[in-house]
C-alpha cells in the first residue's frame, strides 16, 4: 500500500486521505457497555483533536462484548468527520458487532471492513449468508 494513493482511480468510491497524516486509528478492546464505553469515548475525542479533513478507523476486532452504549459516540464522530469532509470506517467481522449496528438501523452507515487496511482502501467485508438462510438451505 502506498503513502499516495492514485486519486484518479475508481471516482465513484470516497476518496481515500491523501496521507497517511489525515487518517487516524482507534483500537477498542474487551467489553464495550454503558460502564465501560467512557475510555473509547476519549480515545475518540483525541482522535477528532485539531482541524482539518479526518479520516478515521475504529478497529473493534479486540471487541468482545458490546452493546448500543457504543453508538451515540459512534454516530458523533461520524457527524464530526463527515462536517470535516472525512470519513469513519469500523474494523469487525464477529457477527454479534454487526448485530447491534443492525439493531440500531445503522449497518449502512457502518459497515464492516475485515482489516484496518481494508478499511482505508473502503474495501468492506462481503456479508455472508444469513444463519436463517444456511439452516434453510437457501444459501
Amino acid at each position: 500500500m502506498s503513502p499516495h494513493p492514485d486519486p484518479s482511480k475508481s471516482s465513484d468510491r470516497p476518496a481515500l486521505p491523501l496521507l497517511f497524516d489525515d487518517c487516524r486509528l482507534v483500537r477498542a478492546r474487551g467489553e464495550l457497555d454503558l460502564t465501560t464505553v467512557a475510555p473509547l469515548e476519549h480515545d475518540l475525542r483525541l482522535a477528532r483533536a485539531g482541524a482539518g479533513r479526518l479520516c478515521l478507523i475504529v478497529d473493534l476486532t479486540e471487541v468482545t462484548f458490546m452493546d448500543g452504549s457504543v453508538l451515540r459516540p459512534l454516530n458523533e464522530t461520524w457527524a464530526d468527520c463527515r462536517a470535516r469532509h472525512g470519513w469513519v470506517r469500523l474494523v469487525y467481522t464477529r457477527p454479534a458487532t454487526r448485530l447491534v449496528f443492525r439493531a440500531g438501523g445503522l449497518i449502512d452507515r457502518f459497515p464492516g471492513y475485515p482489516s484496518a487496511q481494508d478499511a482505508w482502501q473502503g474495501t468492506a467485508a462481503l456479508p455472508g449468508p444469513s444463519r436463517r438462510a444456511a439452516h434453510n438451505g437457501d444459501a
